[in-house]
């Protein structure tokens, strides 16, 4: 269980959020990581990933099927909202939000995670 990744069979939220953040993440600005050509311009302010502003929702940074093998092409790169994104809390409870979405494609709810996760 200690190996036991729920987004590496999942990733529905990848297909469900806008996912958008401060421009100068992207790296075309001093100090970016997140790819620019995966990226495009909300405002002045925002970018978010390509395939994640319109319905149907996909991050252009997403591989596989989603609910059956699927991974971040960018996980080290990837944006604030991502990394922020909890899938289980402090107290090691899970993420209902992650429940919701996951049940939209026939997964089943999040185990308990056996150790509460660092923050």
């Amino acid at each position: 269980m200690d190996d036991f990744n729920p987004c590496l069979d999942c990733c529905i939220c990848c297909t469900h959020f806008r996912i958008s953040f401060y421009w100068a993440e992207a790296d075309d600005a001093p100090g970016g990581f997140v790819p620019a050509e995966m990226t495009e311009k909300l405002n002045h302010n925002l970018r978010c990933m390509k395939g994640s502003n319109q319905v149907p929702r996909r991050c252009s940074a997403l591989t596989g099927e989603v609910g059956r093998g699927v991974a971040c092409s960018i996980y080290a790169n990837r944006p604030t909202p991502c990394r922020e994104f909890p899938v289980y809390f402090e107290d090691g409870t899970p993420n209902p939000k992650c429940d919701e979405l996951r049940a939209t494609i026939g997964l089943p709810p999040l185990p308990q995670s056996p150790l509460p996760r660092a923050a």
